[in-house]
């Protein structure tokens, strides 16, 4: 059973393709709504660099855009057991889309989330391994969460950990994720503190906990997957309230922006084998879509499968797509 507690006021059909020549500009809803267009020509990779599925994004406090991508792996059903031996971990500048630095050989079997800490360490899961990684800014290793090739349900092992945010008091969210149907949280240390969350689709259940984020208040969105919504909880795992997404199938990733905004992206198959692609969803705190930018609109291009979204200081939106294996820019312009 679907939950829909949240109707939606205005929905915008706006054009977006996945492809370089094509731009994208929204009609406002609000006199508070952004526009955004697609950039054209970015990133800008030297032609011997090629993206895998790109899975997760974020950016830090210097403009940089980290990129967390299987390279040329692909998603198996039992996963390998060895590790990738290209470099899983692309750092760009988030501006001319340059690549800066790279690194992550030999470190990851299925690489999935990705997050950047205010102090620029760089988080990332990997579902096979069922743990949590912590890097410095340069990709020294920090800090190792969950016991290597071995899921659990208890306070001390994942089963694939999907995605983390972390909270201005350094404590750590994860989403747990494909086998478990929760939120875990540690302090900054990585002591267990508490977590939420069983199967099912009421409110504060979870079907496959996908994305998570934090906003300015502290307060946690998690992108609940398979029930096709996203959830707002407060810091401690009490439910506040969803926006149960009515267009798409899955709903894949969440990011905040500021002065309330919450953006989050989905994926439609009809008839299990008509891929429509994905939407970038604009939300007024959870309340009411803004707008739309995706499948909804003049469609004339390449098919995206948005796997994760980011938003930088200035509000300009990244995406990673795992269809195309593509990173995608789209500059607000108000």
């Amino acid at each position: 059973m679907k939950i829909n507690l949240l109707s939606i006021t205005s929905i915008f059909l706006i054009t977006l393709i996945g492809c370089k020549n094509q731009t994208a500009e929204t009609e406002s809803a609000s006199t508070s709504a952004v526009a955004y267009s697609l950039m054209q020509d970015w990133p800008d990779l030297p032609d011997s660099i090629q993206l895998g599925n790109a899975t997760g994004l974020d950016i830090d406090k210097h403009g940089h855009l980290f990129v967390f991508h299987r390279a040329g792996r692909q998603w198996t059903d039992p996963f390998p057991e060895d590790p990738i031996t290209r470099p899983t971990i692309f750092m760009l500048d988030a501006e001319s889309g340059n690549l800066i630095n790279s690194w992550g050989e030999d470190l990851f079997i299925m690489p999935h989330g990705l997050t950047a800490d205010k102090e620029n360490n760089v988080w990332m899961t990997d579902v096979a391994r069922h743990q949590v990684f912590k890097f410095s800014h340069e990709g020294e290793l920090l800090l190792t969460l969950g016991e290597e090739g071995i899921y659990g349900t208890d306070s001390s092992h994942f089963y694939l950990p999907t995605d983390i945010a972390i909270a201005s008091n350094g404590n750590i969210y994860v989403s747990d994720g494909y086998g478990n149907s929760r939120v875990i949280v540690f302090d900054p240390s990585g002591k267990y503190l508490f977590d939420w969350g069983i199967f099912g689709d009421l409110p504060g259940q979870f079907n496959t906990p996908h994305g998570i984020d934090i906003d300015e208040e502290g307060n946690v969105y998690v992108a609940d997957r398979e029930n096709n919504r996203i959830q707002k909880f407060s810091a401690e795992g009490e439910f506040i309230k969803l926006w149960q997404n009515e267009e798409g199938e899955q709903l894949y990733s969440v990011v905040t922006g500021k002065n309330g905004d919450v953006f989050g992206i989905d994926y439609h198959v009809v008839a299990e084998s008509i891929v429509k692609g994905s939407d970038i969803i604009h939300l007024d705190a959870l309340e009411s879509v803004l707008n739309r930018y995706g499948r909804n609109g003049n469609y004339n291009g390449e098919v995206v499968r948005y796997h994760d979204i980011a938003i930088d200081e200035k509000g300009n939106l990244y995406t990673a797509d795992i269809l195309e294996n593509t990173i995608q820019k789209f500059n607000s312009t108000k």
